[in-house]
């Protein structure tokens, strides 16, 4: 870190159980309750059938591919990632859920090799195999020495920040995290002040905000950057509702930095409100979803790498590089040209208060372009 600035490395959902733990050295059980895939095998077949045969076992760096080495020569400051799997080999199947994921123990090197600063858990896959699963996850991240947000063995854990300490000038980075129902976590996940649970929030109201805002109060410090990384919304879409909108511009009115968006399965507006980034859903990451069929003009094979560099104790946006990325073979590698100049068109057109730009090395940047939003869509 230098000139009080803090990079942030964000990113959208990176799911590493069914599929992608299959092609691990560790896979865990393979049955699913899916409706029509009922061996988590089934997955990795669908990506072999669109780009080729999958090794395996894998070591564990294969899922990120080349992300890791952006990483490294981009050395964020802090990393923070939404891992949207349960951690475990216990538990059962939760009811009432079309989907479950989970990644077994044994394989933690794959989520590791990316050195994330933070897991934000709050979101709706990690409680699907119960509270048993959860209380495993925790103790297994937790014995990697991995910070985690959004979901704790009590509502105090579970909203309370992970804190991440920049340098030594005493800035620190704190990550809140919020899931909502919008995005399919069931009321009955919440942590309660007697039970584990996540961070839940019913709706982006006012109310969440405030209550989000007295919490981000109670331990903020001067020089502190907050991000607030909340799971929220609908799979697919460019339109973002009004009071998620409002909702993000609540919080960076009362002084949150940056509002971290997840869940949507392909990057949504990115927005540059007040000189502060909120990112409306950062699209998935690592997963096993290559071969599913249907909404393909969306192109959520396309991922990102989201480098932020934020001012410390002001939490300006002083610049916001984005690296695409695609899928292929369970793997992260470098889209071709096509894929780029889609990506960037894209993302341009739906920004708000901010142009996405060509920049060095096939990489786009967001430049601030004083545009008012327009919080009615």
């Amino acid at each position: 870190m230098g000139g009080g600035v803090v990079t942030l490395f964000l990113c959208g959902d990176v799911m590493l159980g069914r599929g992608v733990d299959q092609i691990l050295p560790h896979p865990g059980d393979p049955g699913l309750r899916e409706e029509y895939v009922r061996d988590a095998r089934g997955y990795v077949a669908l990506a072999e059938a669109v780009n080729g045969p999958v090794p395996a076992p894998v070591d564990p760096g294969w899922p990120w591919g080349e992300a890791l080495r952006v990483l490294a020569e981009a050395a964020p400051d802090v990393r923070i990632v939404n891992l949207e799997t349960s951690v475990t080999a216990d538990g059962t199947f939760a009811p009432g859920k079309a989907v479950h994921y989970r990644m077994h123990p044994a394989n933690l090197p794959a989520l590791t090799v990316a050195r994330p600063d933070v897991c934000v858990l709050a979101n709706n896959h990690v409680l699907d195999f119960g509270r048993r699963g959860l209380a495993e996850t925790l103790e297994v991240l937790a014995g990697a020495g991995l910070r985690t947000a959004g979901a704790g063995r009590d509502a105090a854990s579970a909203y309370a920040p992970a804190v991440v300490p920049v340098g030594s000038g005493g800035v620190r980075v704190l990550v809140f995290g919020l899931a909502m129902l919008s995005s399919g976590v069931p009321p009955s996940w919440a942590a309660t002040e007697r039970q584990s649970g996540v961070a839940f929030a019913p709706s982006p109201s006012p109310a969440v905000a405030e209550a989000v805002l007295r919490r981000v109060g109670r331990v903020r410090r001067p020089g502190d950057v907050v991000v607030v990384s909340v799971h929220w919304g609908s799979n697919w879409g460019h339109l973002i509702p009004r009071d998620q909108v409002r909702f993000a511009h609540d919080l960076v009115d009362g002084g949150v930095d940056v509002v971290h968006g997840h869940s949507s399965h392909h990057p949504r507006r990115i927005e540059v409100y007040r000189e502060r980034l909120v990112l409306y859903g950062c699209g998935d990451f690592v997963d096993d979803y290559e071969g599913i069929s249907g909404y393909e003009e969306y192109r959520d094979d396309l991922r990102l790498v989201f480098l932020a560099a934020v001012e410390a104790g002001t939490g300006r946006l002083r610049g916001l590089r984005l690296v695409p990325l695609r899928a292929r073979r369970m793997r992260l590698e470098h889209p071709d040209g096509r894929d780029r100049a889609w990506l960037r068109a894209t993302l341009d057109a739906f920004a708000v208060g901010a142009a996405v730009v060509p920049g060095p090395d096939g990489t786009f940047e967001a430049v601030p372009s004083g545009e008012e939003p327009d919080p009615e869509v």
